[in-house]
């Protein structure tokens, strides 16, 4: 068996980052940047009020004030401002020429085109102003290479001047979940069967990815049936299967691979849940075998699916987040394999929830962190730092 860590760089040097396309700026989110994204532009392009009031010279003490003209945002005051003169002035607009300082409108009185003070006159020159590229400079990096893109980092380029940007293309992911004794979710199950939760789960995870998701009915434990599957998958760039990853007589996920052509790069990894994991080649695409019972295929996703998706998007960290806080309980020490405990994170503190059984989905479901275990680790008292996942899925 590997470790955690070896199996994510085995996993991501099965395949490089897929090919940059050039998108609009609203199709660009929940992706990763392809290169850096530099400022065409400087931010605010000239000195801008940043209060309602009037634009005066600092020089000119406690006014009074003439006033000469009125600066608004998009509509500006052509003229100069000179000694003892002032601009009514309103949030977001150019501060005129000869003028270096705002005073707020609550702090003077406007009689006619004679302003007065009346409150606190400004204690240094550039008060209320927002200074030409205080927020970015044309030419800097306002968003580097491998980023995920999000909103705010969409409202940031659009600002910086671009209309679109360089991504990744999108992912083509083949989803097939095997066994006998899957049923669709919400019909009826005999004693011996379940419901198909696994595919439904992983949709969930991916989504928001950039990524083209292809689910595939369930597939029954026979050997022919999981080969030809296998075979009908060309032009995908992952393969995810659920289920038959084990050693039984039932798990036909190996031999169904290697008959459609593919290669094993690795099976079974040193952690709980999730140690029949399954890592391979189907001719272009990355092949990725997970667990059958759903805890153990929803963390098994979590630190290999999905990674390997953003690794593929040219993401820069593609690792899940790794976070720390004190335990609740006393935790004993671990044997050869990473754990993943079902844990609340409540105030700081990481409590185990339910039964690590890699069936129960209650426990799951109740949880919001995973507390890791790694391999070997000695006896953690209470209120010790132990690491943990956010769980966000």
């Amino acid at each position: 068996m590997i470790s955690v860590e070896e199996a994510q760089a085995r996993i991501f040097a099965l395949k490089e980052p897929v090919a940059v396309e050039t998108v609009p700026l609203a199709d660009a989110a929940g992706r990763w940047a392809a290169a850096d994204i530099v400022a065409l532009r400087t931010q605010p392009a000239r000195d801008l009020s940043a209060m309602d009031g009037y634009a005066i010279r600092h020089a000119d003490g406690a006014g009074p004030w003439n006033l000469i003209g009125e600066s608004a945002a998009g509509r500006r005051f052509a003229g100069v401002v000179g000694a003892g003169q002032a601009v009514r002035i309103f949030t977001g607009a150019l501060v005129p020429e000869g003028a270096d300082t705002v005073i707020i409108q609550e702090n003077v009185a406007r009689d006619g085109d004679i302003v007065t003070l009346t409150g606190d006159a400004p204690k240094k020159a550039g008060q209320n102003v927002r200074e030409a590229g205080g927020d970015f400079r044309q030419g800097t990096v306002v968003v580097p290479k491998g980023a995920e893109l999000h909103a705010r980092h969409i409202a940031l380029a659009a600002m910086a001047g671009h209309g679109e940007l360089a991504v990744r293309r999108r992912l083509k992911v083949a989803l097939v979940s095997t066994g006998d004794e899957l049923v669709a979710p919400g019909q009826a199950c005999a004693e011996d069967q379940i419901p198909a939760s696994n595919g439904v789960m992983l949709a969930a995870m991916l989504r928001g990815l950039p990524v083209e998701l292809n689910e595939f009915p369930a597939v029954a434990d026979n050997l022919e049936a999981l080969t030809a599957q296998f075979a009908a998958l060309s032009g995908h760039d992952i393969i995810v299967t659920t289920g038959g990853a084990s050693v039984g007589d039932h798990d036909l996920i190996v031999p169904a691979l290697k008959a459609a052509g593919g290669e094993i790069v690795f099976w079974k990894i040193a952690m709980r849940p999730g140690k029949p994991v399954i890592a391979g080649r189907l001719g272009d695409a990355v092949a990725l075998g997970l667990p059958g019972n759903p805890v153990s295929a929803f963390v098994t996703a979590m630190l290999y699916l999905r990674p390997l998706i953003a690794h593929l998007s040219g993401a820069a960290d593609p690792l899940p987040q790794r976070l720390t806080a004190k335990t609740g309980v006393d935790l004993p020490p671990n044997g050869p394999r990473t754990d993943h405990l079902r844990a609340r994170l409540v105030d700081g503190v990481l409590t185990p929830v339910g039964v690590n059984d890699s069936a129960m989905l209650a426990a799951l479901s109740s949880a919001n962190a995973l507390i890791i275990r790694p391999a070997d680790v000695g006896f953690t008292p209470a209120h010790g730092e132990v690491p943990y996942y956010p769980l966000h899925s």
